[in-house]
């Protein structure tokens, strides 16, 4: 069974719906957990609010939109655990979904979601994150070293250059600092967790989304058992790749 972690609102659709799916259809198990253990739905401008005439770049796909309207009748996403609740040793992998707008702060800053990420990482279990989600793990220290869960891995998150900071400029003068949930870029206090900053893998200087039919087109950094991506466009190939990890062999 696999543990989804869910601030109390404004994650993802995209980033936690198609790995939901793809989980699904492999006939692997899932719980989610918010920090009270209430349903969590995902950022509303991101779900049917939209963007305007900026819809075609940033709004959610329709088919992701439509992964997400099934995720959330689930009896999985309708009874989640509270953080507090999560027992670990219950799981046997954790994935961890972004998202921007301001609820993903009760996610990202949550000392008892540092400590569920802390315990799979101790106990050697796949560890997936995309997005803003990589952010919780580059804040988690491990108290045997001081250091992040990072340190010494490879891995990516969300672009300052050509992502994050763009979709801020587009949209700044009616949405404020909506894309910018922090003054810090993601890829600059990720980078800050890291051994090196050559251990940050930027992938493709442009960027493609990926879709079902096309996953490959999406782009990931596997080190280990952790997992990584950028942003809603690598999803169907961050969930294809979760599950193929979770389903491979362990030696």
């Amino acid at each position: 069974m696999i543990l989804i972690l869910l601030p109390s609102a404004d994650y993802d659709p995209t980033e936690s719906s198609v790995p939901w799916q793809a989980l699904r259809e492999a006939g692997i198990a899932v719980r989610f957990a918010t920090p009270q253990g209430l349903p969590a739905h995902a950022d509303p401008r991101l779900v049917d609010i939209g963007f305007g005439l900026l819809n075609s770049m940033l709004m959610t796909r329709k088919a992701d939109l439509h992964s997400y309207a099934q995720m959330i009748e689930s009896d999985a996403f309708r009874q989640p655990l509270a953080y507090a609740a999560v027992d670990t040793n219950a799981f046997d992998g954790l994935l961890i979904p972004g998202g921007h707008a301001k609820g993903m702060r009760t996610l990202l800053e949550s000392k008892q979601a540092q400590q569920i990420a802390l315990q799979f990482f101790k106990a050697e279990k796949p560890v997936a994150a995309v997005c803003h989600g990589v952010l919780l793990l580059a804040r988690t220290l491990d108290p045997d070293t001081g250091r992040s869960l990072l340190f010494g891995r490879k891995v990516t998150a969300l672009l300052a250059a050509t992502m994050e900071l763009p979709a801020w400029l587009l949209t700044s003068l009616w949405l404020g600092r909506y894309y910018r949930t922090y003054r810090q870029t993601v890829e600059a206090e990720v980078k800050t967790a890291l051994a090196s900053q050559s251990d940050f893998i930027r992938g493709p200087l442009i960027a493609r989304r990926d879709c079902a039919q096309q996953p490959q087109a999406g782009f990931v950094v596997r080190d280990g058992r952790l997992l990584t991506a950028r942003w809603p466009g690598d999803c169907h190939r961050f969930a294809a790749e979760w599950v193929a990890m979770l389903q491979a062999p362990q030696c």
